[in-house]
């Protein structure tokens, strides 16, 4: 963790405390997580006390306090993903990656959620690569996709 990256993204925000959640979702962007050492830091610069900051990490879900991988897969187990194999794909998933969902890849390269809708209840089953979604999966298209992100 880079004390000079947290510092830069403060004062990206003028060092306005009002921007606290502007702040820590660029250091979460930043590291994939929340280390302790950042919310020392913005707690410091920013005159708020770091309880208040764990508050809002713990709060929101958009926060981790732990390592998240370098792309986070979200596989969808909604009633329309589960009804069309959407729990089949997750443990896929785990398979090829050697981790239950919710972990983290030993590498930091890849995170697996279960969530509950994606909002593509038409395309199922859904899942999310960082910001790419991914319709109808295939077990056998698990594959596929996680070779696109280990290049």
């Amino acid at each position: 963790m880079s004390v000079e990256k947290v510092t830069e993204i403060i004062e990206k925000y003028n060092r306005d405390p009002g921007l606290i959640f502007d702040v820590l979702l660029d250091v979460q962007n930043e590291f994939s997580y929340l280390p302790k050492e950042a919310l020392k830091k913005i707690s410091e610069e920013l005159d708020i006390p770091l309880s208040r900051l764990l508050s809002l990490a713990t709060f929101y879900k958009a926060f981790s306090l732990i390592p998240k991988g370098r792309y986070p897969i979200q596989v969808c187990v909604g009633t329309a993903c589960h009804v069309r194999g959407g729990q089949r794909i997750l443990e896929k998933f785990e398979r090829e990656l050697n981790i239950k969902t919710g972990e983290t890849t030993k590498d930091l390269n890849f995170s697996l959620d279960a969530v509950r809708c994606l909002g593509s209840c038409s395309l199922a089953p859904v899942v999310k690569v960082r910001d790419e979604v991914y319709a109808q999966v295939s077990e056998a298209k698990v594959s596929e996709i996680l070779n696109k992100y280990k290049k």
